[in-house]
Order: structure tokens, then sequence, then C-alpha cells
């Protein structure tokens, strides 16, 4: 077994694990356990359960996020400071302040990508499952028997098997055709939330000073590159993995649009949208101090003249 293979071994048996407890459970409750329907039923139940578990994750991910934007600004000055500056020593200055600036906020630049990079392993280990299931039709590792592995390597879902790709039905004279519809559909509909959920940050969830940021170039770079990678790499993916592919974006996009919705940015639009809306409501805090507190703040203030004892007791006697 190579290293990658070493790796992925508890990431696939814990994968193998709940994939057909899944399937045991849909079994039980009266479908056909060679159905293309319980199987992608059962992966479903694969998807909530792994991105639940990444919830921590995310709301680590969400802190971080907000830490950066505060950060924006102080590293935005850091970049103006050596603008155009492109000599050796001003940009090892300028690479020493980002860093020191980042370890004083405790700030990463990368914490963003973290969910991603923790759900590449999983992904990999979730394709090599089914790949090994439908296309070598091998047990898996755990508890994926041969008899499991024969029974999603021939079940079919809608007239497409769950093993196929696009570019096998394509290379085959585009049969069966159920097989590119399917394909096709999904690959757009990954692409499409792909795009939907970078574009509700890039446009909704960033203040000001992060538009005039780096950060944001990347975050635009980010909107259109991630739609493109799922539109080419889907045409090689077998229906069953574009299944947990497709149902994961799903989850990211409505986790985000909640995210957004609830907690956003501040100063971003979507702050200011849901200012409008507590104000609506009637539920906006606004902090006013009332009026006669003011008055009195007034008159506390002003400066009392000293007044002789003469000049008291002729007031006194008026």
């Amino acid at each position: 077994m190579d290293i990658i293979g070493t790796i992925l071994w508890p990431i696939k048996w814990v994968i193998e694990l709940i994939l057909v407890a899944f399937h045991s459970m849909w079994t039980f409750f009266g479908l056909d356990p060679d159905s293309g329907i319980t199987w992608v039923l059962s992966i479903v139940g694969l998807v909530i359960v792994v991105r639940a578990a990444l919830i921590p994750i995310f709301v680590r991910q969400i802190k971080s996020q907000r830490r950066m934007l505060e950060v924006a600004p102080q590293l935005k000055k850091i970049q103006d400071k050596y603008k155009g500056k492109k000599d050796q020593l001003s940009r090892e200055a300028m690479s020493r302040e980002t860093m020191e600036l980042y370890k004083r906020t405790g700030t990463n630049p990368l914490s963003s990508c973290l969910p991603l990079l923790l759900q590449m392993p999983i992904f990999f280990g979730l394709f090599s499952v089914l790949n090994d299931a439908s296309v070598k039709d091998q047990a898996g590792v755990g508890l994926l028997s041969q008899e499991l592995a024969d029974s999603f390597a021939n079940s079919v879902f809608l007239g497409a098997p769950l093993s196929s790709t696009f570019i096998q039905a394509w290379n085959n004279g585009g049969q069966p055709w159920q097989t590119i519809v399917i394909a096709s559909t999904m690959i757009v509909l990954m692409t499409a939330s792909q795009f939907i959920t970078q574009l509700q940050i890039v446009s909704k969830n960033m203040s000001p000073e992060t538009k005039a940021s780096p950060m944001f170039r990347q975050q635009r770079i980010l909107l259109y590159l991630l739609p493109l990678v799922f539109a080419v790499s889907g045409v090689a993916f077998p229906i069953g993995v574009m299944f947990y592919w497709l149902v994961s974006n799903f989850w990211t996009m409505g986790q985000q649009f909640v995210v957004i919705r609830n907690m956003p940015t501040p100063g971003s639009e979507a702050a200011k949208a849901r200012e409008a809306r507590l104000a609506k409501k009637g539920k906006l805090a606004v902090e006013e101090k009332p009026e006669h507190d003011v008055v009195e703040q007034k008159k506390t203030t002003q400066r009392q003249q000293p007044v002789s004892k003469t000049r008291a007791k002729k007031q006194g006697g008026k």
C-alpha cells in the first residue's frame, strides 16, 4: 500500500461505515437494496453526517474571516507603505511586517481554505470507495462487502448507472442517453451552486475596506475559478460521486446564506440589510440619551461664578 492509500485507509473505512449504515436503514424501511435511489439516499445521508461534523470548523472559519476583515485596513497601510518599491529589502520588510501583523492579531489568511482542505481527503476517499466498487467491482476496506460493491456497481438511477461517467457515455455514442442528461444537469447545477455561493460572499458580505484590499481580488478570482474547476472535472466523475459533490454544494450554499443573513460582516451590504429588517420589526437597538439628561448635563457643566458675602446679602434682600 502506498502513502496515499495508507492516509486514505481510515477515511475510507469511516466512509464505508456511514454509507453501509444508511443503506441498511433505507433497506429496513422497505427500499430495494439494489436500487439506485437507495444508494443515492445513502450518499445524501453521508453528506449530511460529514458536513454536520464540519460545522465547528466552519464556525472557526467565520471567526477567522472576521479577524481578517478587522485587520484589512492595517494590512492595506503596510501595502501602501511599500507601494511601488520592488527591491529585495522592501519586499522582505513588507513580508516581515505582514507576518508580524498576522501573529499579533492571531489571524491566518489560509484559514478560510481549511474546510475545503479537510473535505478533499473525504472526497478522494469517497471517490476511491465508489470507483473501486463500480469500475473495479472490488470490495472496500471495511464494511463494504463484495455483495454490496456488486449492488452499487449494478444500481441504476433514472436509467443512468451510478458508476458511469459523462465521458464513458459520450465515447459510447451517447448511450445510455440518461447518463448524458443526468451528468450534464448535475454539472450545470454544481457549477451554478458554487458560483452563487462565492457571489454571496463577494457581493453582499464584504465591507468597503475589504473590497479595497487584495483579499477582494483573490475572492474575485475564486468566483470564476472554482465553478470552472467543477465544469471541467465533472465530466470524468461517476454520477455517484457527483451526487455527493452536488449535495455538499447545496449544503454550503444554504449554510452561507444563513450565516450572511444572521451574522453579516459589519459595514457590508448584508449588514445594512439586516439592520433594515430589524428596524422594520422594531427590534433594532439604538442607544439614545434622553433629552433631559442632555439638558441636565449642560447645566452641570456651566461654571459657577463666586459670589461675595456682601453681594449675596444684597441678592437675598431683593
